[in-house]
């Protein structure tokens, strides 16, 4: 019998981003298409004190996206450092650490709900005045509150390249230069970390799921490659 082993090299090389892709696409465009089922409000991540919070969520809400441009640049960064990260550990070990990644990045986020809880309630002037208006805000959104989106797990591989490739260069929009991975991931980090902190109103992005994912994917990474102390670019 002849073997043919033309083909798909995306596919056949990396056959773990590859079937990501293709998954959070299709579950994208369910969300669009079939919202007489509410697949968002289902596989959203809810806080774990909400009577909305299922288990599953952890697990779900990171093939779920919200709009198109969130999941282009996800699925440009999965496939940007993931097809590398995926050549050198493997297809079993890349899918262990995206997940690991996006289900810590959902608990990290867990604990930090209530901070951006009472953030939301403090820029609205009127909850400033009325400590029982404030606390019920507060409420209101720990019930609804929820996170969508594979960011943590992308952090946690730009965590992890940072990690194995610090000088690899890379190419960032409206810079004209090249610039290492060591510096220009820690900056994103750092963007995260400020955006938590100081949240601006209006900003409904998850810094903290951010910030768990990069610091579980570097754990993970740092814990793996502790008795391999080469140096990859």
């Amino acid at each position: 019998m002849a073997y043919n082993k033309y083909g798909n090299s995306f596919q056949r090389n990396t056959p773990i981003v590859f079937n990501l892709l293709i998954i959070n696409v299709l579950v994208f465009a369910a969300q669009n298409m079939l919202k007489q089922y509410d697949i968002t409000e289902w596989g959203s991540l809810h806080y774990y004190k909400s009577s909305l919070f299922k288990p599953h969520q952890l697990i779900t809400y990171m093939f779920l996206h919200g709009d198109t441009g969130h999941i282009l640049f996800n699925m440009f960064g999965l496939w940007m450092f993931g097809t590398i990260l995926e050549r050198v550990w493997g297809p079993k070990r890349f899918l262990i650490f995206y997940l690991v990644c996006g289900v810590g990045a959902g608990i990290f986020q867990q604990f930090l709900i209530p901070y951006e809880a009472n953030q939301i309630a403090g820029a609205i002037p009127q909850s400033l005045t009325d400590p029982a208006l404030h606390q019920a805000l507060i409420d209101q959104i720990k019930e609804e509150y929820a996170a969508l989106g594979a960011s943590g797990a992308i952090m946690g591989i730009m965590a992890a390249f940072a990690y194995l490739f610090p000088n690899t260069q890379l190419y960032i929009m409206f810079i004209p230069i090249p610039v290492k991975a060591k510096y220009v991931i820690p900056v994103f980090v750092l963007l995260d970390l400020f955006g938590g902190i100081y949240r601006i109103q209006g900003d409904n992005i998850g810094h903290f799921a951010h910030l768990g994912g990069a610091l579980i994917g570097f754990l993970l990474v740092y814990y793996w490659n502790r008795s391999n102390k080469k140096t990859f670019y």
